[in-house]
């Protein structure tokens, strides 16, 4: 039988200069979400299934009333101050990531439909040339799952590895980089 291969380093240089622009927290300068936060923690694994401890996660999401804070959002929705939608964290040596942040709102694709509620993800790691980019979605969002543009594009038996599972403000997401089980990515 084969097997994937691992991932094979070509250096740990990604989180060079980006120590300080680490942002686990995306509430912690909006205190009017600070009823409104949920954790999201997940574990980052290769195509063996063993951890990635040198990786980086970037989120982006529109906040809870669906709109991005972003210059080419131009709706007329209320931004939340202090609230970027941009998070990131290294790995840890376990693979393990974590980001307090807030479920986002719905926003219209291109077809003008809502989205349901997801988080862009990328992710930074070893053997990687560039970075995979896929979307988080939440387990009890499942009609605004089922009714998602995107999502319905990911054939049904591999959704669930864009599903983060739980309720009650608190999910957990893993992202697996190849092999059985691989997390789906998109070409953009």
């Amino acid at each position: 039988m084969l097997y994937a291969t691992a991932s094979q380093t070509v250096g740990p240089y990604l989180h060079i200069g980006l120590t300080g622009l680490n942002c686990a927290d995306l509430t912690a300068d909006a205190p009017e979400l600070a009823t409104q936060r949920i954790v999201i923690e997940g574990r980052v694994t290769d195509g063996r299934g063993d951890p990635v401890p040198d990786g980086m996660i970037e989120i982006w999401q529109a906040n809870p009333a669906g709109r991005y804070c972003h210059v080419d959002d131009t709706r007329e929705i209320p931004l939340v101050a202090g609230f970027t939608g941009f998070g990131r964290v290294p790995t840890g040596p376990d693979g393990e990531f974590r980001f307090v942040t807030v479920k986002p709102g719905a926003v219209p694709g291109i077809d003008g439909r809502p989205q349901a509620p997801h988080i862009m993800v990328s992710v930074f790691t070893r053997g990687l040339v560039k970075h995979v980019a896929t979307r988080m979605y939440f387990s009890d969002e499942a009609e605004a799952n089922n009714a998602d543009a995107v999502l319905s594009l990911v054939p049904a038996a591999r959704r669930n590895t864009l599903v983060a599972e739980g309720d009650a403000g608190h999910y957990r997401w893993n992202v697996v980089l190849q092999g059985a089980g691989e997390t789906v990515f998109f070409d953009i």
